[in-house]
């Protein structure tokens, strides 16, 4: 299927799961209340993959989509931005990142460890062969993103075949947690009432921001709307632009900087058309989210969680069962984690996923978890998922450590 076929098929898909999913139909309302569209948005395009109607490695779409269309969704979506109001989301936030990060550092020697018990064959190895060289990179990007795995595949030197077969195994767990995180956006109040957690601070965000842009809410012409484009896509060619200067400067003349993974072009991508976004929402610019900016911006998202879910492969764990098991168990250890301390401070899922997600997925995946609880709070997963390309090389490097201590 070409690009243009996969493109136009990817909008029939969203285009019925969304007009289902408004429908007054009483079948279609009990069905959405248990399967929150934004996980069908997710899990169908999954299935054009899965059954080789798709070849994901192939497209041009993903690239395109989270390199253009992402940071254009991240400036509208703060052209609002009411920073008086986030303040109010108070410390847990952060402590439930820092629970996200150390729960993936400590769980990838754990999972090396148990497995090595019941099947050392799995995580052994020799040399570039020896798992652990290939579970590092893994930490890296399960903590940071793609230019920290970069950076501890130079350290750890995993051979090509071990490393493509980690690509996988990150691909696979990675995407099946964030369907497992989509789903409970659906059961959010719920889930709260579980973990006994106030949720007051959320809903205070959400409802002052929905107010603000009802104050202002009109019926957008098309100039309005070719503004918004303008003003988007704008920004997102202004940090291309930037990007491509600041990111190799970095490379070539601050070996400290790069240690903390800045010179990763597609930091400042996401960086800097948030921090424009941000500055426009000081200007009469923000009036635009009257008609209709953030609504533009989910239809951009909406695509963008499409496109993530044509690169999952639900069969792809018969190819690595061994990795899959290691992945799998080192997954839950974090989820596990992140649950009990969850409970332990009373924070509630939008922090729990938004803190998860910005390790596991980073600023490609944790604006659209938190945009999938209100599209005003997209920024806060962008926030948290830079700190993760801050500790991302550090903390990989340590569980790459610990993981080899406990090997076979």
């Amino acid at each position: 299927m070409s690009d243009p076929v996969t493109l136009g098929v990817l909008f029939l898909i969203l285009a019925v799961i969304l007009s289902t999913a408004d429908s007054p139909r009483p079948f279609w309302q009990r069905f959405y209340h248990y399967v929150p569209a934004t996980l069908l948005c997710y899990f169908l395009p999954s299935l054009l993959n899965t059954f080789g109607w798709v070849d994901a490695d192939n497209t041009a779409l993903y690239p395109i989509v989270s390199r253009v269309l992402l940071p254009a969704s991240l400036v509208l979506f703060t052209l609002s931005v009411d920073f008086k109001a986030f303040r109010r989301l108070g410390r847990k936030s952060m402590l439930m990142f820092a629970a996200s990060a150390v729960s993936i550092m400590l769980g990838g020697p754990l999972a090396v460890w148990l497995i090595a018990l019941l099947a050392p064959e799995l995580v052994g190895g020799q040399g570039p062969d020896a798992v652990w060289r290939g579970l590092a990179t893994l930490a890296g990007t399960w903590i940071g993103g793609g230019a920290n795995q970069t950076a501890l595949k130079e350290v750890f030197q995993p051979s090509s075949n071990l490393f493509s077969a980690i690509v996988t195994v990150d691909v696979f767990i990675s995407n099946l947690w964030l369907g497992v995180l989509l789903y409970g956006t659906g059961q959010a109040t719920t889930i709260d009432r579980w973990l006994r957690a106030d949720a007051s601070a959320v809903e205070e965000v959400k409802d002052r921001v929905r107010h603000q842009v009802e104050a202002i809410r009109r019926i957008p012409s098309s100039t309005d709307l070719m503004v918004i484009l303008a003003i988007g896509f704008g920004a997102t060619a202004v940090a291309h632009a930037l990007a491509g200067v600041i990111a190799p400067y970095v490379d070539q003349h601050s070996p400290l900087l790069s240690q903390f993974s800045l010179n990763a072009p597609f930091f400042w991508i996401v960086g800097l058309a948030t921090a424009i976004g941000i500055g426009l929402s000081f200007t009469k610019a923000r009036n635009l989210e009257g008609a209709g900016a953030s609504k533009v911006a989910t239809v951009f998202l909406y695509l963008m969680i499409a496109t993530i879910g044509l690169k999952m492969n639900i069969l792809a764990i018969a190819d690595h069962p061994g990795l899959i098991l290691v992945g799998l168990v080192w997954m839950l250890f974090h989820v596990l984690l992140m649950i009990g301390f969850s409970r332990l401070i009373r924070a509630p899922y939008f922090f729990l996923a938004v803190g998860s997600q910005a390790c596991i997925g980073g600023p490609a995946t944790a604006p659209i978890i938190a945009a999938a609880f209100h599209p005003v709070l997209a920024p806060v997963g962008v926030l948290m998922s830079i700190l993760g390309y801050a500790v991302g090389t550090y903390m990989g490097y340590v569980c790459g450590i610990l993981m080899q201590l406990v090997s076979p």
